[in-house]
């Protein structure tokens, strides 16, 4: 607890100085850069793109993939980003960032939507991955954090327990269970992207959803208050997804031999989830039985740790007490990788 109260007080002290590039004050130089990576999928050339964000002397980087219906805003919350960017926190506290948007969302490539499953995302994480451990097309990295939110931490796992090639994992909004109570309506409000006036001019072929207008908040914010900016920043930055990225891992749980497989240190961090947490669903009540409903899919080697923000729903970067969970991380990461 003193660890993450220290932390804590880092990230808010150093948000509170602002961000510029080159940073000033007490703040790490920090150096930003958009990456367009080739990579593979399913036999075809496709291009993935990151931002990458690099404090001066950082080390270690943080692979950020974001969840169904978001792209790498998620991670980079535009609006009050001082409290809701987690890019800017970590960078902050010494960690440099790749915030990524899936292929089929923002400014990376779309495939047809039947290529993408968590699977085949997990490989094109895989070759980004490699890339910045071997400095092709990138500044070398010495190690490697790989966060994921919802689907995106479904990719995660799929990624660590395969290729083993990370040395630690974050999952947030996950668990290995669904909540049929709150997952249900969630389903209801997705459509057909091309559908949808943000992208009906945009080419996605049937197979790609994104969120019914208006439905952000009960799906992915709630129990947290309504707040007007967060909630028009949400939809406005909304993506789509592939229909396959979804059924496979988090509605079948396929993942579960994955997760078994990691052998890296891992974090769970979870608010109260109407899809993930309850009924049939991991027990979010606290960190501690949080630990025990999740334990048994991971490895020993994977030491897992828990946390709990019971402010906020699905989305925890979008919490007004966000800087907490981001402190628990940093927390974490310095203690089990290092920057």
């Amino acid at each position: 607890m003193r660890r993450v109260v220290l932390a804590l007080t880092a990230v808010l002290a150093s948000g509170a100085l602002g961000l510029s590039a080159p940073a000033q004050g007490a703040q790490p130089e920090l150096v930003c850069q958009d990456l367009n990576l080739p990579v593979s999928l399913v036999g075809s050339a496709q291009t993935l793109y990151g931002r990458l964000c690099t404090p001066a002397g950082s080390r270690t980087v943080q692979v950020l993939v974001p969840g169904a219906s978001y792209n790498s805003s998620y991670w980079d919350f535009p609006y009050t980003p001082e409290t809701r960017s987690y890019r800017l926190a970590m960078n902050n506290a010494g960690y440099a960032t790749l915030t990524i948007d899936r292929l089929g969302t923002g400014r990376s490539s779309r495939p047809a939507s039947a290529l993408l499953t968590s699977f085949t995302q997990a490989t094109v994480v895989h070759q980004a991955i490699q890339a910045l451990r071997t400095g092709t097309g990138t500044p070398q990295f010495d190690k490697v954090i790989l966060g994921g939110h919802s689907v995106g931490s479904a990719i995660a796992m799929i990624e660590a327990g395969t290729y083993h090639d990370v040395d630690g994992v974050l999952i947030t909004g996950l668990t290995h269970g669904v909540n049929a109570l709150g997952a249900v309506p969630i389903v209801a409000s997705l459509t057909p992207a091309s559908l949808d006036p943000r992208f009906i001019t945009k080419g996605y072929d049937l197979g790609y959803l994104t969120t019914v207008a208006g439905s952000r908040y009960a799906d992915f914010h709630q129990p947290g208050l309504p707040v007007l900016g967060v909630d028009n920043t949400d939809e406005a930055t909304k993506d789509a997804f592939a229909a396959g990225e979804v059924v496979d891992t988090v509605l079948l749980g396929a993942v579960l031999p994955y997760s078994r497989r990691i052998t890296v240190p891992v974090m769970l961090a979870m608010g109260d989830d109407p899809a993930f947490c309850g009924l049939l669903a991991a027990d979010c009540d606290t960190a501690e039985s949080l630990y025990e409903s999740e334990a048994p899919a991971y490895s020993p080697e994977a030491h897992l740790h828990t946390f709990v923000l019971h402010s906020y729903g699905h989305s925890l970067n979008l919490a007004p007490d966000a800087p907490v969970y981001h402190a628990a991380v940093v927390a974490w990461a310095d203690d089990t990788v290092g920057r």
